[in-house]
């Protein structure tokens, strides 16, 4: 699918990856952003049709607010979604400024939200005669770090469904997507890890998925963790304990 003249819902479009997905979206296409902030007005200036809806994502009353409102606006259909937002707590659970308040956030935002706006937009994407969604995933969806172990279940959480809503929509015209990442610079990684994508080239690995209609896109690092964790889970286990990723 050439992303032309489509409208497009995504989350997390404020900043970092996000970010960069709607500075390149926005020039020709229609894009709707869910998030609780507004992106930069410079950027916004600049894009052809875009709304900001603002969301909670960790609310579901808010999520179900923004559905309706897409599909209100949007009632010929839409077609595209992108699940970019997510969060990410580091203390491990012994740490002493470890929050168990912290634990339903992160699942809300990274597994739970995706879900209902999916479950939410299905029958909008379904309308048009090619639709897509893009799930965000990251490599710690498939071989977990010893830190945040609550954000490596969401992701491996959510490749679960990825891969299930896929086999459910089979032989429909709409499409599941993920995109795998690896350690990119981004406000999220500040201060952690070495040899980080940027932000930017992420972005366009992540379009140019999306046009390819690759169903699983391994970015960066992730290819060589995919084999490695597919011939020794155990290698691939002690490689990402070593150091963040």
């Amino acid at each position: 699918m050439k992303l032309d003249q489509k409208i497009i819902v995504m989350t997390g479009g404020s900043s970092g990856i996000g970010l960069e997905l709607l500075r390149r979206l926005g020039s020709n296409n229609t894009v709707i952003n869910l998030s609780r902030s507004a992106p930069p007005e410079g950027l916004v200036a600049n894009l052809r049709y875009f709304t900001q809806i603002e969301t909670d994502l960790s609310d579901a009353a808010s999520v179900a607010s923004a559905i309706a409102q897409c599909r209100q606006r949007y009632s010929q259909g839409i077609d595209g979604l992108i699940n970019c937002a997510a969060v990410q707590f580091t203390p491990r659970f012994t740490d002493s400024q470890f929050a168990a308040s912290t634990i339903a956030t992160e699942i809300a935002i990274n597994l739970t939200s995706p879900i209902e706006i999916i479950a939410g937009l299905l029958e909008a994407l379904r309308r048009r005669p090619e639709a897509f969604i893009l799930n965000v995933n990251s490599g710690l969806g498939l071989v977990p770090k010893r830190e945040s172990a609550v954000y490596c279940a969401t992701k491996a959480g959510l490749d679960n469904f990825s891969r299930g809503l896929r086999a459910q929509l089979e032989g429909t015209q709409v499409s599941v997507l993920q995109a795998f990442l690896p350690l990119v610079d981004t406000p999220m990684t500040e201060g952690r890890g070495t040899g980080k994508l940027s932000a930017q080239s992420v972005a366009d690995s992540i379009i140019g998925g999306i046009e390819k209609g690759v169903a699983d896109n391994d970015i960066g690092k992730v290819k060589l963790l995919r084999a490695i964790n597919r011939l020794s889970p155990s290698l691939a286990n002690r490689i990402m304990q070593k150091g963040d990723a």
